[in-house]
């Protein structure tokens, strides 16, 4: 027996009178109180044995099915656990969405370093996987949102010889206990424990690994009982799938999953998972599109969807392949079926994704082109485009707002606003994409090659163009395009694996036996002086880092510069110029060395530590406006400090204007005035997190067991920033400007205090020398200024006619130039010596006239511009390439109009005199 088998053996299995098997089929082992049995239960190895054949007593709702399980477990001695948001990046700095219950302990509950919310607890987490969003609607099974109803014990070896090492100790339950809880809550639903199989599927991922069992009950797999216990070790007892050699962990976890959509839909036995799910929906969508089947259609369509279920876009070679045997084993031809199943598949897409929206909607993701907000943009867009392929005309955020409704959110104003906001640029971006693609299409046509997988995934990615768009645009130019069936899990796999944020550089090995330094800015922050010992120096490049045993000087973090000041001795002194922390060492930067075991004396720069403090504080104070002003939805995107200004970027989905900038920048400075104090507390982070929820973590996520929170009003954010006592500390807050920095990210920069006073004073100097120049007086400058605007837009307006003018009079022969004819056609080659405006407009002139077009100038460097009238058998790239060549340089476009030039100006008149040798030479060619 192997040491992994061994991991299986469980008393409870023996108690229980359960056998190991080998399934007949795929060979997997299995446990089981059926001895006759010889397959392991799940497709293909069986059919689906619930569907028309509900599997518990009772049919249950979501809702119903979730209560039912929550409440098992907690009158199990488990503490119901309220679920975190489905943006995992709030409190994990590695992942961006929830894929699982376990992210929400993960990683500093899991590797011991604090301890869980409640221990053992149980949770109905809501999980986005990306990766499923092709199968969903096909399958029958899949759905890209979903709960994960767990339980979840957290345990430590008990024979630890530093048992305080980890923030839990001892064992609450373990593998047993696990497999006992499944049974019993199958039996509480009604379940045949007989038909149950429990499959032996070891797990492994990111480092870790452990025994893992799928259930299996009449063909579903309704729950996953993992066993996290192994960490990867090259001299490890445990080799396992992945190649790679394990050992034990001192800490071990129970990690379980049971999909409340699959239990849903086990107990009410419908054909696919969405009529359990999204009934109401369904329906509605349905009707809404037209979809009404005959009894026999209606038949055919039910007898599919129990085959459907053994589909996987990832697994099946691909769509065509599988519906072919689908319908070869309904006795159909495969566009019979097709044209039933198709538009039901996209209905039952429209109802997941609108959940998927209304989830990541709902706990505050914001479209943008980044990160989680790239995402929902990309479940948007596809929704968009199901909806019109299939015909539902409901307006998109009246059907999301159905499952934000559902899901008991509070903001679904917001919600409904950002999903008409994203529909309106959606329409913007496929009229300027759709020239893209007839570009690309022409191009592919001319190679005859058709255009490939990675060309549509840039399509997508960077112009939000569908797949299938691109495949009505091309077929008009007889260009062939290739979709994968799992198209879109490829371009969410552009995203939905990529880290959060950077990684953080490694600590200095040096530093590993120093102790943490006393940080004495948190004690008083308004302190500038201080006395302390030198633990140590380090020799650096660009000077000393200097270790002390306690300090006031800040060091940088959190957006906030680091302090500056002195550190001296009776002997000395020598500057700070940085101070930076490492694994709570303080380092400051020196341009001089000290002796390690001086007793030195630290002088803060108090001038800008007051400043950098206002500017913090104010910082929070414009988030909370911002928050006040625009919506609940507005979230921190990133954050600097500075002694003369600050900025903040917030996520939201429209500009902000002058209009609403002053309206956040009375808000703030309202706060300002009602001077409430700043506080600051170390409070529990699960007590913290419970009270405010995962908003605290604004701009970044600390470690740690106790946090410290900054409260400004009804503000509160996890921060190591220094900050005023009272908002009146502040002095005053003015909004500089905002900008756009990114889709979906506004950037207000700002100033406050002294630097407010200094920023306004230096815009009334500006409006005043503006005031001087024009001979105003300053109220009289915008009226001024637009009007010397409007006389100077017509005077070049008025330049514009006289160039047009000018290049028609060129045309019709006053303006001189070589004619030359090219079969047909007759072609005008001349040098005129202007600017690029004037060069077009002759050549556009020219070619209106019917003849080819070729204008030259030496007025910067060598320049070129070729026009063609429609019809003439020349490419107006090729000739500028060639002529563009001669002068050294380059150029080209479509072959009615191009130009280019090169910077050897004296070849200029040599080039033209090759002009007519070049036009016939590629008329010819």
């Amino acid at each position: 027996m192997s040491e992994l088998e061994a991991e299986y053996r469980l008393e409870y299995f023996e108690d229980e009178g359960f056998v190991r098997k080998e399934c007949s089929e795929c060979g997997a082992h299995f446990w089981t109180r059926d001895a006759d049995r010889t397959t392991c239960g799940e497709p293909p190895c069986e059919e689906y044995g619930f569907i028309d054949n509900p599997g518990f007593d009772d049919e249950h709702s979501l809702e119903e099915m979730r209560e039912a399980f929550l409440s098992f477990f907690e009158d199990h001695d488990h503490e119901r656990i309220d679920p975190y948001p489905v943006a995992a990046n709030r409190w994990r700095d590695d992942v961006l969405l929830t894929q699982a219950s376990i992210y929400d302990f993960q990683p500093l509950v899991t590797s011991g370093e604090t301890p869980p919310p409640a221990n053992p607890l149980t949770i109905s987490q809501p999980c986005i996987r990306m990766q499923d969003i092709d199968n969903v609607g096909k399958t029958g099974r899949h759905t890209m949102a979903f709960e994960m109803m767990a339980h979840h014990a957290f345990n430590a070896r008990e024979d630890l010889e530093d048992p305080d090492k980890y923030a839990y100790q001892g064992e609450v339950y373990w593998k047993d206990e696990t497999v006992e809880y499944c049974d019993e809550f199958f039996e509480s639903m009604g379940a045949n424990l007989d038909e149950i199989t429990y499959i032996e599927d070891p797990w492994v991922g990111g480092g870790n690994a452990g025994p893992a069992i799928e259930v299996i009950y009449r063909g579903a797999e309704l729950a996953t009982l993992v066993f996290m216990s192994m960490e990867q070790d090259a001299d490890g007892d445990y080799e396992m799938k992945d190649g790679n050699r394990y050992s034990k962990m001192d800490t071990y976890i129970v990690d379980t999953g049971y999909g409340l959509e699959r239990w849903t839909w086990v107990s009410q036995g419908t054909p696919t998972v969405y009529e359990a799910v999204y009934p109401e929906m369904i329906s509605f969508l349905k009707e809404n599109a037209g979809i009404d089947h005959s009894e026999a259609e209606a038949e055919l369509v039910h007898r599919a969807s129990k085959l459907a279920g053994h589909m996987d876009i990832d697994e099946a070679e691909d769509m065509e392949a599988a519906r072919d045997n689908i319908a070869d084993q309904l006795g159909v031809a495969t566009s019979e079926l097709e044209a039933l199943l198709e538009p039901l598949e996209d209905i039952y897409a429209v109802a997941d994704h609108c959940r998927t929206l209304a989830y990541m909607l709902g706990d505050g993701i914001v479209p943008s082109n980044v990160g989680t907000g790239y995402l929902v943009r990309m479940v948007l867009r596809r929704t968009k485009r199901l909806c019109d392929n299939v015909g539902v005309d409901a307006p998109l955020d009246e059907l999301v707002d159905m499952q934000a409704d559902r899901l008991g959110y509070q903001n679904r104003d917001t919600v409904r606003d950002i999903v008409r906001t994203e529909v309106e640029k959606y329409r913007e971006t496929l009229e300027q994409g759709g020239r893209r693609v007839e570009r690309l299409a022409k191009r592919y046509a001319e190679e005859g090659e058709p255009i490939p997988t990675d060309e549509l995934v840039e399509l997508y990615d960077s112009h939000g163009i569908q797949p299938d768009m691109v495949e009505e645009i091309a077929a008009e130019f007889g260009t062939e395009v290739s979709v994968p069936d799992d198209f879109y899990s490829l371009v969410a796999s552009r995203h939905d694996g990529e880290q959060a944020f950077d990684e953080e550089e490694g600590d200095d090995d040096t530093l590993a036996e120093l102790p943490k330094t006393e940080r004495q800015y948190y004690e008083d922050q308004y302190g500038t002086n201080f006395e302390a010992v030198v633990l140590d120096v380090f020799d650096r490049e660009d000077g000393f880092d200097v270790v002390l045993d306690q300090t006031m000087f800040y060091p940088e973090g959190g957006g906030q510069p680091a302090d500056r000041g002195t550190l001296s001795t009776d002997d000395a002194s020598v500057q700070v110029t940085d101070v930076q922390i490492e694994d709570g060492v303080v380092l400051h930067r020196t341009d001089e060395a000290v002796s390690k075991g001086d007793i030195v004396r630290g002088q803060i720069d108090a001038e800008r530590r007051r400043r950098l403090m206002r500017h913090h504080t104010a910082t929070h104070i414009v988030v909370h406006a911002a928050r006040e002003v625009l919506g609940e939805h507005v979230r921190q995107a990133g954050a600097q400090k500075g002694v003369d200004s600050s900025r903040i970027d917030v996520r939201h989905y429209e500009r902000i204007d002058r209009e609403t900038r002053e309206e956040i920048e009375r808000v703030a400075n309202e706060l300002v005035m009602e001077n409430t104090s700043v506080q600051q507390e170390w409070p529990n982070r699960h007590e913290a997190e419970e009270e405010y929820g995962f908003d605290l973590y604004q701009g970044g996520i600390p470690a740690g067991m106790n946090i410290r929170l900054i409260h400004v009003a009804e503000d509160v954010q996890a921060c190591g920033g220094t900050h005023v006592q009272r908002t009146g500390d502040v002095g005053t807050i003015k909004i500089l400007n905002t900008e756009r920095v990114q889709d979906g990210v506004e950037r207000l920069t700002f100033a406050a205090g002294e630097a407010a006073v200094e920023a306004t004073q230096r815009t009334d100097a500006a409006l005043a020398d503006a005031a001087e120049i024009l001979d105003v007086t300053p109220e009289e400058v915008p009226e001024t200024a637009e009007r010397f605007f409007e006389e100077w837009k017509a005077r070049g307006k008025q330049i514009e006619d006289l160039k047009e003018e000018l290049a028609a009079a060129r045309a019709s022969g006053s303006g001189g130039g070589e004619e030359v004819d090219v079969g047909d056609a007759t072609a005008v080659v001349q040098r005129i010596d202007a600017d690029m405006d004037e060069l077009r407009a002759t050549a556009n002139a020219l070619a209106d006239e019917g003849k080819i077009a070729v204008i030259a100038s030496g007025a910067d460097g060598a320049t070129f511009v070729v026009a063609v009238p429609d019809g003439v058998g020349v490419n107006a790239g090729e000739v500028v390439g060639e002529l563009a060549a001669k002068v050294g340089g380059g150029g080209g476009g479509p072959a009615d109009f191009a130009q280019g030039g090169g910077p050897d100006a004296e070849k200029l008149d040599e080039a033209l005199e090759d002009a007519p040798d070049v036009l016939k030479t590629v008329r010819n060619a």
